[in-house]
C-alpha cells in the first residue's frame, strides 16, 4: 500500500481544520439563542420572537449536523449511505424559510396581522415545506451508494435525481438569502434606529451577503463538474468557510443589540454612581457618617444607597441654605455665560458649600444631629430613589407645583425671607454633583456673587 503524499496529508489536515471551525458558529449561535430564549418563552405569541427562535434553532442544527463527524455518525446509525445529505439539506431549507418568516414578522411589526401578512406566511411555509418533501423524494429515487462526507455535492453533481436535489436546495437557499439581505440593507438606512440595533442589522447584512458567497461557490463547483472541470475546492474550502463566517455574523447581529444595550445601561448606572461622589463626600461632612457599603451589592443597589444617603442629608441641610446667596449665584453664573441648567446647578453648589462651611463654623454636631434625626426626611428622600435609579428621576415627596416650576428652569427666589426650595436639590443631585467637580467655575461664581449687585448683569 502506497503512503499518501505529504501534500495530500497537508490538504486533508487543512480541510479537517476548516470543518472543526463549524463549532465556532454553533457556539455563537447557541449564545444568541440563550440570550433570546427567556423572551421567546415569555412572549411566545409574538410572531417576531417565534421567528427569531426558529431561525437560531435551525441555524444551530445545521452546523451541528453538517459537521463531518456528525455526518458520518448519522450515516452509520441509520445504515443508509449519505442519508445525512437530505437531512442537512432539509435543515438548511427550514433555516432559509425562517429567514423569510423573520422578515415578514419584522417588516409588519408586532401589532400588524393583516390578511396580506398571514397570506405571505402561509406561502413561505407551504413552498419551503414542499421543497423539504421534494428533497426526500429525490433522494429516495437517486442512486448514491458511495458515502461522501465532505464533497457530496460535486461527487454526485451529474447523478440523476441527486443533481436535481442539489440544485433545489441551493436555489431555495439563494432566493431566501437574496430577499433577506436586500431588505436588511434597506432597513439599515432607515432614520430613527437605535445605534445598537443599527449595528446589529449591519452584522446581519454582512452575514446574509456572505451566505450568497456560499451559494455562489456551491453553484460554481457543481456547474464546473457538468462541463468537465474540477473546481471542487470551491465546494470543500470556500463554501464551508463562507458558511461559518455568515453564521457567526448573523449570530453577532442578534447578540449586539441586546448585549450593547445591557452594557450601556450598566455603564450609565456606574457613571451616575461615580458622578455622585463629590456630593456624597460633602454630605459626609454634614452627617459624619458614610453611605452603606456592601461588596456584593449590584451597581443599581449601590446607586440607590448613595442617592438615599445624599437625599437624607440634603433635606435637613437645605433648611439652612441662604436663598439670597443662591439667587445671586444663579445670576452670576448666567452673567459668566452658563446656560440656565448649568447656572442652577452651580448656584445650588455654591449655596450648599456655604451652608456646610457655616455649619462647620458653628460646630458640625448640630447639623449632623438634625440630619441623623430626620426620619421623615429619609422617607421623602428615599422614596425618590427607586424612580431615579430606573431613569425616572422624580422626587415623590415634592409637590407638583414646585416640580413644574423647577422643570421650567425658573431662577431661585432671591427674596431675603424666601423659603428654601428643596425640590430642585432632591431632583437634580446629579447636576449638583457634577457642578461640585468644577471648582474653578464655583470660585468664579462665588466671586461674582459677592460683587456689588449693580456690577452683575441680569439675564433672563
Amino acid at each position: 500500500m502506497t503512503a499518501p503524499a505529504p501534500g495530500a496529508l497537508a490538504a486533508e489536515h487543512f480541510l479537517s481544520g476548516l470543518y472543526v471551525s463549524f463549532w465556532l458558529p454553533t457556539v455563537v449561535l447557541g449564545a444568541a439563542l440563550a440570550i433570546k430564549l427567556p423572551s421567546i418563552l415569555k412572549l411566545w405569541r409574538d410572531p417576531l420572537l417565534r421567528a427569531v427562535g426558529g431561525l437560531l434553532v435551525f441555524a444551530c442544527a445545521v452546523f451541528i449536523f453538517a459537521a463531518p463527524k456528525t455526518i458520518a455518525w448519522t450515516n452509520r446509525v441509520t445504515g443508509v449511505p449519505n442519508i445525512a445529505a437530505p437531512w442537512v439539506y432539509s435543515l438548511l431549507t427550514a433555516l432559509s424559510a425562517s429567514w423569510l418568516l423573520l422578515i415578514i414578522a419584522w417588516r409588519n411589526g408586532r401589532a400588524e396581522r393583516s390578511a396580506a401578512t398571514r397570506r405571505a406566511t402561509r406561502w413561505v411555509v407551504s413552498v419551503y415545506a414542499g421543497v423539504v418533501v421534494a428533497l426526500w423524494v429525490l433522494f429516495a429515487l437517486a442512486d448514491v451508494p458511495v458515502e461522501q462526507i465532505r464533497d457530496l455535492d460535486t461527487y454526485y453533481a451529474g447523478t440523476p435525481f441527486m443533481r436535481e436535489e442539489i440544485l433545489l436546495y441551493l436555489t431555495a437557499h439563494t432566493v431566501a438569502c437574496s430577499i433577506t439581505a436586500r431588505l436588511i440593507w434597506n432597513w439599515i438606512r432607515t432614520d430613527g434606529l437605535d445605534a445598537w440595533l443599527r449595528w446589529g442589522l449591519r452584522f446581519l447584512g454582512v452575514g446574509y451577503a456572505t451566505n450568497l458567497l456560499f451559494s455562489a461557490a456551491k453553484f460554481t463547483a457543481v456547474a464546473a463538474r457538468w462541463t468537465g472541470h474540477d473546481l471542487d475546492w470551491l465546494n470543500t474550502n470556500v463554501a464551508p468557510s463562507a458558511a461559518c463566517v455568515a453564521a457567526t455574523c448573523v449570530a453577532v447581529g442578534f447578540i449586539v443589540p441586546h448585549a450593547g444595550q445591557y452594557l450601556q445601561e450598566r455603564w450609565l448606572v456606574r457613571r451616575r454612581h461615580r458622578d455622585l461622589r463629590p456630593l456624597s463626600r460633602l454630605m459626609r461632612e454634614v452627617t459624619g457618617d458614610r453611605e452603606p457599603l456592601a461588596l456584593r451589592a449590584t451597581p443599581e443597589l449601590r446607586l440607590i444607597r448613595r442617592e438615599t444617603f445624599i437625599r437624607d442629608a440634603l433635606l435637613p441641610l437645605s433648611r439652612r441654605l441662604d436663598e439670597g446667596l443662591r439667587g445671586r449665584a444663579y445670576e452670576a453664573a448666567l452673567a459668566l455665560g452658563h446656560d440656565r441648567g448649568r447656572a442652577q446647578a452651580l448656584a445650588a453648589a455654591v449655596a450648599l458649600l456655604d451652608a456646610v462651611e457655616a455649619g462647620g463654623e458653628r460646630g458640625g454636631a448640630a447639623v449632623a444631629g438634625e440630619a441623623s434625626g430626620a426620619g421623615g426626611a429619609s422617607g421623602a428622600g428615599g422614596a425618590v430613589v427607586a424612580g431615579e435609579a430606573s431613569g425616572v428621576g422624580e422626587a415623590s415627596g415634592a409637590g407638583e407645583a414646585a416640580r413644574d416650576t423647577s422643570a421650567r428652569g425658573a431662577s431661585p427666589d432671591t427674596g431675603a425671607d424666601a423659603t428654601p426650595d428643596t425640590t430642585y436639590l432632591l431632583r437634580e443631585i446629579q447636576a449638583v454633583a457634577r457642578a461640585l467637580r468644577s471648582t474653578d467655575d464655583i470660585n468664579a461664581v462665588r466671586v461674582h456673587a459677592a460683587a456689588p449687585a449693580e456690577s452683575v448683569s441680569a439675564h433672563d
